[in-house]
């Protein structure tokens, strides 16, 4: 199913730019406009101001006792300015004396402020009877030595006219602008999402069966060469898990049907002959002794599976070293004594061990049986108890056998394997034992290693928590 174009990431990328870009001009129209309308408004009272300078000494009293002003001064290049003067002059208690033609009858201020004009020039805004916005100038003068309160004042209509005209020059654009940014990103956001799609397409392409495909990286993309590594690694770790699970599919199958295949066939060759009683106990117990061995096989499977889903809960406990030793060398006292074998137990007796007392028992079970099924008749196998510091101990199993190939140490904790197929089968093994050892150690926190050399005999060394620190 595809989606929305409002959907795809270019799409978003592409709004995302224009909305900020939008929100960016708007906030520099708006930061522009409100500068321009307060340099405007500045000019207005430095103008005002420039002018109540010049009509303080056109003002004279008539031999009537009137105030009045010599309109001769129209005829100053200025003049067009001067009509345009708002001009009122105020007694100091607040008498009016005089007022131009374009103010009327309208009044700067009816009252006079406290302190207005005096000591300097009183700048203010005021909104007049009729609407109009004005800026006021007032200042404190004597005219024939008699005080009077001077204010002058201009309209604000011509500065916000102009300030329209400029926020119109700034808004007009702003959508042809945006369209073309917008072109923009979209080419841009194409452009950079270009390797996304590359590797889109690419991942399309892998299968179970092109697990060994891979994304293609070109360092100059940055993040996104980044990601493409992040998802390689991500897909050898999935190929090596496929890889496994078909190893491991295909070796369970084979193990499985060893023994099925040896029951059919001693069944088989039991009917169709004559054979006596005894012949018959003895095709029986072939059958059992395979059915004993698929049984075998079967549990240490279910073994694996549950730890590999997770649903083994360990049950972590403080116990001595030697306890867990000594109780699993009590399980092959009759098969010891039938090889003739020597078991040792050396070292500090008084170790403690932090662990699954259940999942330690059988990793050490297994690597026993191991000793003891390949070290020769009359042979030794020695257990060593041994402090490593830092809380972490140490269980060493040697045998007397033949040792461990050196191409084979790294192998044989793998599932399936066998060093020797064929003596292994014969001796029971189902190449599962060590697998199962090396989950046990590792899930209580431990780890194991094979120290030996070839035809001398192998170590397996087991590290674990000791009693004070406690599994991770």
């Amino acid at each position: 199913m595809i989606s929305p174009r409002w959907r795809h990431i270019r799409t978003k990328l592409t709004l995302w730019h224009m909305l900020m870009l939008g929100v960016i001009l708007l906030i520099y129209s708006a930061s522009a406009s409100a500068l321009l309308l307060r340099h405007l408004r500045t000019q207005l009272v430095r103008h005002a101001i420039q002018d109540l300078e010049t009509v303080e000494g056109l003002f004279y009293f008539t031999s009537t006792g009137r105030l009045g002003f010599h309109e001769d001064y129209h005829n100053h290049p200025e003049s067009r300015e001067v009509l345009e003067r708002l001009l009122e002059v105020r007694s100091p208690d607040g008498e009016v004396l005089f007022r131009n033609t374009l103010l009327g009858n309208r009044s700067l201020g009816d009252q006079i402020l406290p302190q207005e004009g005096s000591g300097g020039y009183s700048p203010r805004e005021k909104i007049l009877a009729d609407g109009t916005k004005v800026q006021i100038v007032s200042r404190r003068h004597l005219i024939a030595g008699q005080p009077t309160l001077i204010r002058v004042a201009y309209s604000e209509a011509p500065i916000w006219q102009h300030f329209r005209e400029e926020l119109m020059v700034l808004i007009i654009p702003l959508p042809f602008v945006l369209a073309i940014a917008g072109v923009a990103g979209s080419f841009l956001a194409k452009r950079a999402l270009q390797p996304m799609q590359q590797m889109a397409r690419r991942a399309e392409e892998i299968t179970g069966d092109r697990l060994h495909s891979r994304l293609p990286i070109n360092e100059a993309d940055g993040e996104l060469a980044d990601l493409a590594r992040v998802f390689n690694g991500m897909l050898g770790r999935l190929e090596q898990s496929f890889e496994q699970l078909r190893r491991f599919t295909s070796d369970a199958s084979h193990e499985l049907r060893t023994p099925l295949t040896a029951i059919r066939s001693v069944g088989e060759v039991g009917l169709r002959k004559e054979v006596t009683p005894a012949e018959y106990r003895d095709i029986i117990g072939s059958m059992l002794e395979e059915s004993n061995r698929l049984t075998r096989l079967v549990d240490s499977l279910l073994t694996i599976s549950r730890a590999d889903a997770g649903q083994l809960v360990l049950q972590p406990s403080t116990f001595p070293a030697i306890h867990l030793v000594r109780d699993c060398a009590s399980l092959f006292e009759v098969l010891l004594e039938e090889r003739g074998q020597h078991f040792v137990v050396q070292g500090d007796e008084t170790l403690q061990v932090y662990g699954d007392w259940l999942l330690l028992r059988q990793a050490l079970l297994n690597v026993i049986h191991n000793a003891i099924k390949y070290s020769p008749n009359g042979g030794e196998i020695v257990v060593t108890l041994g402090h490593l510091g830092l809380d972490r101990i140490s269980i060493s199993i040697e045998d007397s056998g033949p040792g461990i190939p050196l191409q084979d140490q790294e192998k044989v904790f793998d599932r399936f394997y066998r060093v020797d197929g064929a003596r292994s089968r014969e001796t029971g093994g189902t190449g599962l034992g060590l697998s199962i050892t090396k989950w046990a150690v590792e899930s209580n926190g431990g780890s194991i290693s094979t120290v030996n050399v070839e035809g001398a005999g192998c170590i397996f060394r087991i590290e674990l928590p000791g009693q004070a620190k406690a599994i991770s």
